[in-house]
């Protein structure tokens, strides 16, 4: 059966009929061990060719369940098998053998599980969802495949980092003449932009699509935790597919789903557009960026922080969060709330306030000195606008530097506003909602310091009473002040050193990005133009870092 693979379904992922890489690996990349194989992992086959031809077809693993016939596989492999009849799972596929003499038997693929959204083979965001299910009849001695073959668990993840052994069977037979099982232990990191991990190891041909990218790898058994599948953008390898470059989908809510609905033989049900807003924009023409629950989330309910960008040709955009625990995902939805080469190009600052409402609002300093307070913004614009202080007052437009918003009064709403000043002195000035810019507490004074301050973010990040600020100066050095007050400036916490990569974090903002809705992640926009967020920062640290786009 296994000629029978029409080019319109033809796995794609990395290299499908390459037999040689087009360009050659780095040095140092290494290479596949063929060998035996497990009957964890096997091989299909379909229509009426009969086994022993000259390729295989894509690669499955069996996954546990409680109905013990489900097979894990690549997307764009589950649209084949879709199409195909006679379609069978082989594991642990021996070549030569006739069905019969198969170590661990032949299941009949009964039905196959896609995510609706995915396209096959594609570059866009639905390459995430590059994996499919297929549910197996038992076999001619009346076995569930699981029974027969053990099984590897299905295993969402949140980090790209992974040591993980991948396996595949490339299916050419002039690059695996014996039709063997190919195996390579590596590190991964994470594909800009997607929801998607990287590796490197040469001999990664067609046929290797589906194949499992196991933690915890027991070479013995050939068990453990599969996180992701050869698969997603371009059907699972780069632009110029080359053999050593290759992708795998990480499995998040939307992969826990799919499995749910395969493992309970349930028809996959619809789900809601599926995408990546963010990712299309290019990040280096980001020029200011604030967080808030704008669109009529809460701290204490499912819904993250949106995100505010004002960009430098003058257009302002909303990006909603989600009710999503995938930090590579934190947006569902983007709106615009102020075109192209609009009056926001003179918006010099900005940043969230709370003025006691359902919604945040925003504070806006413009480049003619007036003040400008917004008490609610939502995906239609901006509301309630209300001027703190008249245009050419020139102590706006020509002495401040940078301004961040919080709670700074213990008991208070998130409307207090601290500001730089070119001369070094720092201010306070709390309840702009009942006081606009009246109530003014100088906490620190003229120095030769505070004018190398190059981002201002307020989170809370230590869980104190009132708001933590972060500081970005313009040496790398990152510091932490937590728990401020109009009293006075906490004692500083280094988060990064001088001379960091910091120094290349051009645009910073703090909010509740993620799983506890607490305001401790931060967002970076960085001087080459990628986009990263930094999640559950602490007195300890940033910790893990999401790469959500590429350079720009």
């Amino acid at each position: 059966m296994s000629d029978a693979v029409p080019a319109s379904t033809a796995p794609l992922t990395a290299h499908a009929g390459v037999a040689a890489a087009r360009r050659p690996p780095p040095s140092g990349t290494p290479g596949p061990e063929h060998f035996a194989g497990h009957p964890t992992v096997g091989t299909f086959f379909f229509d009426s060719t009969p086994l022993g031809g000259k390729s295989t077809f894509c690669t499955g693993s069996v996954v546990h369940t409680a109905v013990k016939d489900i097979v894990l596989t690549a997307g764009h492999c589950g649209l084949g098998l879709e199409k195909a009849t006679h379609r069978i799972f082989v594991p642990q596929y021996v070549s030569g053998k006739p069905a019969a003499d198969q170590p661990y038997g032949v299941f009949p693929v009964t039905r196959v599980y896609i995510d609706p959204r995915y396209e096959a083979n594609t570059k866009k965001p639905v390459s995430d969802l590059d994996l499919a299910f297929t549910q197996t009849g038992p076999d001619s001695h009346g076995r569930q495949v699981e029974d027969v073959t053990g099984a590897l668990t299905f295993t969402p993840a949140t980090s790209y980092t992974h040591h993980v052994t991948v396996l595949g069977y490339p299916s050419a037979e002039r690059v695996n003449p014996q039709h063997s099982l190919i195996r390579c232990p590596v590190t991964t990191s994470q594909l800009p932009g997607f929801r998607q991990m990287s590796m490197v190891c040469t001999g990664f041909y067609g046929g290797v699509s589906g194949g499992p990218w196991i933690e915890d790898y027991d070479p013995a058994n050939g068990t453990g935790k599969v996180i992701g599948n050869t698969g997603g953008y371009n059907g699972g390898g780069n632009d110029t597919n080359d053999d050593w470059v290759t992708y795998a989908p990480l499995y998040g809510k939307d992969a826990q789903d799919l499995f749910t609905d395969a493992a309970a033989h349930r028809t996959v049900s619809p789900r809601p557009p599926y995408h990546l807003a963010f990712a299309r924009a290019s990040w280096k023409h980001a020029v200011q960026m604030t967080a808030g629950y704008y669109t009529g989330g809460s701290a204490g309910g499912k819904r993250r922080m949106d995100l505010i960008v004002r960009w430098d040709d003058g257009k302002v955009t909303l990006y909603q969060g989600g009710d999503t625990n995938d930090p590579a995902r934190p947006f569902t939805a983007e709106f615009q709330l102020a075109p192209r080469k609009s009056i926001w190009t003179n918006a010099l600052s900005i940043t969230s306030v709370n003025t006691g409402g359902a919604a945040d609002g925003l504070a806006v300093r413009w480049s003619d000195g007036e003040m400008t307070l917004y008490t609610s913004v939502d995906a239609k614009g901006f509301h309630g606008e209300k001027q703190l202080a008249p245009a050419k007052t020139a102590l706006w437009r020509d002495d401040a530097r940078l301004m961040t918003g919080g709670r700074f009064t213990p008991g208070g709403n998130r409307d207090d506003l601290l500001v730089t000043w070119k001369d070094g002195h720092v201010s306070l000035f709390t309840g702009l909602a009942a006081n606009a810019l009246k109530k003014q507490t100088q906490i620190v004074a003229k120095n030769t310091t505070w004018p190398y301050a190059r981002q201002l973010t307020t989170g809370s990040f230590t869980g104190k009473s009132t708001d933590d600020l972060i500081v970005r100066w313009n040496d790398g050095e990152t510091t932490l002040y937590p728990g401020l007050t109009a009293k006075r400036l906490p004692p500083e916490t280094k988060l990064r050193p001088a001379k960091s990569e910091w120094k290349d974090a051009t645009v910073i903002t703090a909010g509740a990005f993620t799983t506890n809705t607490r305001a401790n992640d931060i967002l970076a926009r960085w001087n080459d133009g990628h986009l990263s967020l930094f999640t559950g920062i602490d007195t300890n640290g940033l910790h893990t870092e999401t790469q959500l786009t590429p350079a720009s």
